[in-house]
């Protein structure tokens, strides 16, 4: 389990396709001080598998699954990536509930910064997410732990302070771009409660 607070932006070093998969090298410091081989690493808000690490970076094979749902499979040589490793037991609890699972992604249809020097940025609502994003509720977006602003029919914006724009690669969005989505997985179990229980499920 992950919280959303990035805890450095890695550099991807090289990108090796394979079988409709891709392994990656990611370099990274603060992540790797006490990773080993199986550890789990949130990329971009996609939690993935060391399988492979040296001095300053590590490996992940990314499968086709992964590959079509997140943005991992646009990321090119030199791309800057968030990383966050799990929570660990004794950790604050300083975001939301992430699992690292990413449901979908969308892209970026406005950024504009403010007086004060955040920033409001608009996104394309998944039409599979539009009963998960709710006003003030809490959205991961490429693994940021962010809230909610103002929804629209269609859209829905997050207003980022500048700390969080310089040290996350929100920084480098733009209007096209494609990020991560993974919904409140909490408003996930209360739909699943309500929802109808099939002749299957009452056997």
């Amino acid at each position: 389990m992950f919280t959303g607070i990035v805890e450095e932006t890695g550099t991807i070093r090289s990108l090796a396709p394979g079988g409709g998969g891709a392994r990656l090298e990611v370099e990274a410091e603060l992540v790797l001080s006490d990773a080993e081989l199986g550890s789990s690493i949130a990329v971009n808000g996609c939690c993935l598998t060391v399988v492979d690490l040296g001095n300053g970076w590590w490996a992940a094979d990314a499968v086709p699954e992964t590959l079509e749902r997140t943005n991992i499979g646009t990321l090119e040589v030199g791309d800057a990536v968030n990383l966050e490793r799990p929570l660990a037991a004794a950790g604050r609890f300083g975001g939301h509930i992430v699992q690292g699972h990413v449901d979908a992604t969308t892209s970026v249809e406005s950024v504009d910064e403010q007086p004060d020097g955040s920033w409001l940025y608009e996104f394309l609502i998944p039409e599979s997410l539009s009963r998960y994003i709710v006003e003030k509720g809490s959205v991961a977006v490429d693994g940021v732990s962010l809230t909610v602003a103002a929804i629209t029919p269609t859209t829905f914006s997050i207003a980022v302070i500048p700390h969080t724009h310089e040290v996350t690669v929100l920084g480098r969005r733009n209007p096209g771009d494609l990020v991560n989505i993974e919904a409140d997985v909490l408003a996930k179990y209360v739909e699943a409660q309500y929802r109808p229980i099939s002749e299957k499920e009452q056997r």
